[in-house]
């Protein structure tokens, strides 16, 4: 979706998804309006998943966002409706071996 990115589709989410270790750990997003179908797809092939202000300046077509928190939750909404668990803090810092 930017300028020498990848193209916004699950076929190349998947391609570069298979080209890593096979115990990677890894996560893939979307900027603008590719943000949250980029986020949901990178669930779907076992991926980990990540938002912010970075990504997207709009909740929608017509609303700006508030702050990173507002984005957070509607990952979490969207996530959860395709059987997602939200890790926990605690529980991401232990998976990526990061001190609390």
């Amino acid at each position: 979706g930017v300028k020498y990115g990848f193209a916004t589709t699950p076929e190349t989410m998947m391609f570069a998804r298979n080209m890593l270790p096979r115990d990677a750990i890894w996560t893939g997003f979307g900027i603008g309006r590719a943000a949250y179908p980029m986020l949901m797809q990178a669930y779907l092939l076992g991926g980990h998943v990540r938002i912010g202000m970075e990504d997207t300046i709009r909740m929608s077509k017509t609303e700006l966002v508030k702050s990173n928190a507002e984005l957070v939750e509607k990952a979490k909404w969207l996530l959860e409706r395709l059987g997602a668990t939200i890790a926990s803090p605690a529980s991401a810092r232990s998976q990526l071996a990061l001190k609390s």
